[in-house]
This record gives structure tokens, sequence and C-alpha cells, in this order.
């Protein structure tokens, strides 16, 4: 009797979740993802505690200076500080008696004791502040966690949008084709034969500011890249045997579409998700500098890098260095990570242990 010799099962079969569990044991082995994925993960839980009011809920209160130097340049010249304790030295100034030559002097007298009394009252700015402060003496460090919370929310919720859109309208046209493939074939050339930036301030010129104007615009033109992914991905699925083994045992089209197909294409959706929110986030950025983002009474850091190109010329370089840092390496890291996503979800590395 001859001995069966049975071939090993690879390991993702005898994991439960099969091919998600290869792909996250894949990712927890590549250091520099799990770097990106715990710095991604912080900037998160930073903007729910700003959401939530638990820090920086005071970004608007002025507490310093005007343009207030960091502690670390504590002894640097500041003019502005030096103007406000030489106009506070001429508050606190003897009057002078003024009632031999003007008869309204006694009313200012009384105007003068009721403003001493309010500034007395009020608390003292600050020469200087942690990271600096901004020409009303706001306090840049909670600025920029603040401007995060705008920013990075409107980045996910803009690539959500888009990625539904992209989805949805790729997988009708791949997956039906005929005339529905030519609509939407059409509807594409048509977003895309005009330039990225125009279509987008033409929109924004259209709907005015605000933050949910912001990601319509992002969400509405930026569908285009991910249709053309899964439109491709369709027309090569819809023919599988799986697909056709649906429909044999009466499955409808949307079941063979978003139940069958879909899960088995996932890993593209994830990875373009990724890498939209790292371009919008940088395209909010951009419309909130050029005046076409978030209203002036809200802070993002495209506002804050608007405001930081007046200081820059006056010598005043923090809010920019905030602002621009923490962009940085936000997007370094969620474009590392797209990186380490896209390697290990890609269905050519399932056979790799």
């Amino acid at each position: 009797m001859s001995a069966v010799i049975e071939a090993p099962i690879p390991q993702e079969q005898h994991d439960a979740g099969g091919p998600w569990r290869a792909a996250f044991r894949r990712l927890r082995g590549d250091r520099v993802g799990m770097l990106c994925l715990f710095v991604v993960a912080a900037y998160l839980l930073m903007v729910l505690l700003a959401a939530t009011g638990l820090i920086a809920r005071d970004w608007d209160r002025e507490v310093g200076v005007s343009y207030a130097n960091p502690e670390f340049l504590a002894g640097k010249e500041n003019l502005e500080a030096a103007a406000s304790r030489n106009l506070g030295a001429r508050q606190t100034a003897p009057p002078v008696d003024l009632s031999d030559i003007d008869p309204l002097a006694p009313y200012y007298k009384e105007l003068d004791e009721r403003t001493a009394k309010i500034k007395i009252t009020e608390t003292p700015r600050s020469d200087t502040l942690p990271f600096g402060g901004d020409k009303w003496g706001k306090d840049v460090i909670k600025k920029t966690i603040k401007g995060a919370e705008i920013s990075i929310f409107v980045g996910f919720a803009a690539s959500l949008l888009a990625t539904f859109l992209g989805t949805v309208f790729g997988a009708f046209s791949g997956y039906y084709g005929g005339k529905i493939n030519d609509f939407f074939e059409w509807v594409y050339n048509v977003f895309t034969s005009i330039p990225y930036i125009l279509l987008i301030l033409t929109f924004a010129a259209v709907f005015g500011k605000g933050v949910l104007t912001v990601i319509m615009i992002l969400g509405i033109t930026g569908w285009t890249g991910i249709y053309r992914l899964m439109r491709a991905e369709y027309l090569k699925h819809r023919e599988r045997e799986y697909v056709r083994a649906a429909d044999a045992i009466g499955a409808s089209d949307a079941r063979r579409m978003f139940v069958h197909i879909l899960p088995n294409v996932s890993h593209v959706v994830l990875v373009q998700l990724s890498q939209y929110v790292v371009q919008f986030i940088k395209a909010e950025v951009i419309l909130s500098f050029l005046g076409f983002g978030v209203p002036v009474e809200m802070v993002s850091w495209g506002t804050m890098l608007a405001e930081a190109q007046n200081e820059l010329v006056i010598g005043k370089w923090w809010q920019l260095a905030a602002a621009t840092a923490s962009m940085a390496v936000l997007v370094t890291a969620f474009s590392l990570l797209t990186d380490s996503l896209r390697d290990a979800l890609d269905p050519k590395l399932k056979a790799v242990a």
C-alpha cells in the first residue's frame, strides 16, 4: 500500500479570517509600516480628543502678546511685547489734572478708572508661549492641534465619498458594459479633460466656503482614479467561475457585484482610500491657503499657512513651522503606510508565509 503524501496546507488556510489575517501578519512584520500605523493612530487620537474638547478647547483664546516668542527664544527681542509693556506703563502713570481747561475731564477720569478695573480682571498676557503665538496672541500649538482636526476630518470624509462614488461607478460600468459603460466613460472623460486644480477651484467658487462644501468638492472631483481601477477589476472578475456559479444559483446582479466580487477587490479599494486621504489633506490645505476652503472663524493647517506667509516677512516663523511639520509628518506616515498596505494586501503575495 503506497503512502499518500499530502501537500502542506498554507498557513493562511488554518487562520480564521483567511487572507485578511495573513495580510495583517505581513503588515505586522513590516517595521516601517507598523511605525507609520502608530503615528497615524496617534494623530487620529489627537483629533478625537480635540473634537470632544479634551484638548485645545481654548485654542482661540488670546493668552500671549502679539507674536509672542517661543519659550526657547525667551531672550530674543520682541518689539510687540515691549510695546505692550510701554502701553501698560503709560496707562498706570499718574493722571494729569485737566479740569481747569477741559470741562469733560471728570468724565475722562471716570472712564479711565472703569477701564483700569476691567484690565485688572483680565488675565495678563505672556511674553512667551511654548511654541510662540500668532498675531492675536493665540497659542500656536493649540491652533495646530485644532487645525489638524479640520484638515484630517476633511481628508477622511472626502476620501470616503470619492471612494464610494468611484467604486459604485466602476462596478456598474465594468459589470454591465454596453450603454452603461459608455455613459460612465463619457462622464469620466468630461471630468478628466479639465485640469484637476481648475475643476476644484471652479466648484469652490460656485459653492462657496465651508467644511461640508470642501468635502463635497473633493469627493465629487476625486472619484475618477479609483473608478478606472474598479472598472478594470469588474471587467476581469465578472467572467470568473465563482461569479458564474453565483449566477447559476440565482443570485441577483447587485449581490454578485457587491457580495461576491467586491470582497475580492477590496484590497484595491483600501489602498486607494489611503492614497486619497493624503491627497485630499493636501488639497484642503491648498484650498484654505487660497481662500476657498474653511471659513475665517475656523482654523485648519491651510488657514495657518495663509496667515504665516505675512508673518514670515517680519521674521515670525513659528506658525509656519508648526503647521508644516505637523502636515509633513502625517502625510509621510500615511504615504509609507499606504505602501505597506499595498504590499500586505497584494494577492500575489498570499502564497508567501
